[in-house]
């Protein structure tokens, strides 16, 4: 039987063990958690890191993996590629390549010098009041090649960057971070699909954060109310970051921001969108991200295809807690056979600690409201804030409903 090595045993990689399993492949896990949520999805668990290139090959070597792959991680995708260069595997994007679409700096580099509309800004890796002195307030600190909004700060002056850079600066690998000006408007998030160099956007939805000043993303809303004007000039957009690094058959997940009549480009990753985002994917445009991600580790060119847009709203959120112990969740099945959710996902185990909210990794459950009237939707997700309970041993309700 053929063997698959996946890395890292998070939502989107249930959904990657079961099509591989779909395909007839023996589906092998590397993740150091034991209680990773898709541990039990698959038929052998690895206590490896999924950012141990040397051990990842061991293992693939050791068990005779016929392929390594993972699906909507950012930075784990440079761990697969370096690990399938050195085995001889099939994988989508090359080392250089994944490197690059990894780094902040060299990704602002290029928009800029494609005529790809972003944000001014430095790279730092100590303060430096003199070179942030000509950019314009609110700037955003951010770590050159972190994920998850982990360090992403917004700074209204200069003693607020001296307070929130050098958290940027140790989260970073590199120990540098981008300080970028802050363009004010509305948030999107971009999901499309690079095939044979053309690139064709699936979904655009226009994204929440939680009120915590750490762009925490709390959910989305698809299809984002943009214009037509602004829709095509996104789609213009998107094909220049596919020519501009090289992207053949890749996904791509882009967060942008709009002024209402422009897009300016925050940063893209070569892999389709972190947790869930695969399920969105497919539900608002008919096209499946984790088929296409198998096709192309098999050394097919994926197909998009006509892309069929959803006709209904669909309202993404995402529940984090307050510092406590899990001990059980409550209303969720119940809200899901009422038709009040659509589907729901939870993260973590029972005695998981809660221990604050810095990023989107943080978060202990996600779930969709879906609906044709925009009102209705509301009244949904209003109706399912109420009653999803994430409880401690004493019945104490842990969700920050006030940070949403």
């Amino acid at each position: 039987m053929k063997k698959a090595l996946v890395l890292a045993g998070g939502i989107a990689q249930v959904a990657l063990i079961e099509e591989l399993k779909s395909r007839g492949y023996r589906t092998l896990l590397a993740d150091m958690n034991p209680n990773c949520v898709a541990a039990k999805y698959c038929d052998e668990f690895y206590p490896v890191s999924a950012m141990d290139v040397d051990g990842i090959i061991d293992l693939a070597k050791e068990q005779n993996a016929d392929m390594v792959l993972t699906a909507c991680a950012d930075q784990i995708i440079v761990a697969e590629v370096e690990a399938c260069e050195a085995l001889g595997l099939k994988t989508y994007l090359d080392v250089e390549t994944v490197k690059l679409v990894s780094d902040k700096h060299y990704m602002k580099d290029v928009f800029m010098k494609s005529g790809i509309p972003t944000s001014r800004y430095i790279v730092l890796d100590h303060f430096d009041a003199e070179k942030i002195a000509d950019l314009n307030y609110p700037i955003v600190v951010k770590p050159v090649d972190a994920y998850s909004a982990r360090g992403v700060r917004r700074c209204n002056n200069q003693e607020e960057v001296k307070e929130f850079l050098p958290e940027a600066i140790e989260i970073s690998r590199t120990k540098t971070a981008v300080v970028e000006e802050f363009v004010e408007g509305e948030e999107l998030t971009v999901e499309a699909f690079v095939c044979k160099g053309k690139a064709t956007v699936l979904c655009i939805g226009s994204k929440n954060k939680l009120k915590n000043g750490r762009f925490v993303l709390s959910g989305s809303l698809y299809p984002a109310d943009i214009s037509a004007e602004l829709t095509e000039e996104i789609k213009q957009t998107t094909q220049k970051i596919a020519d501009a690094f090289h992207l053949d058959n890749s996904p791509i997940n882009i967060n942008m921001i709009t002024d209402g009549k422009h897009g300016y480009v925050l940063e893209f990753c070569a892999r389709t969108g972190g947790f869930v985002k695969y399920e969105i994917t497919r539900i608002m445009s008919g096209f499946d991200p984790i088929k296409a991600i198998v096709d192309m580790h098999e050394g097919n060119d994926p197909v998009v295809g006509e892309v069929k847009p959803e006709n209904r709203y669909l309202m993404t959120c995402y529940l984090y807690c307050s510092e406590g112990v899990l001990d059980h969740y409550e209303g969720f099945e119940d809200m899901h056979e009422k038709g009040i959710i659509s589907r729901y996902y939870l993260v973590r185990n029972k005695g998981h600690q809660f221990k604050g909210i810095t990023s989107q990794g943080d978060r202990a459950a996600g779930f969709f409201v879906q609906d044709d009237d925009y009102d209705k939707l509301l009244e949904k997700y209003e109706t399912a804030l109420k009653n999803l309970k994430i409880l401690d041993k004493d019945g104490n309700d842990l969700v920050r409903r006030d940070l949403m």
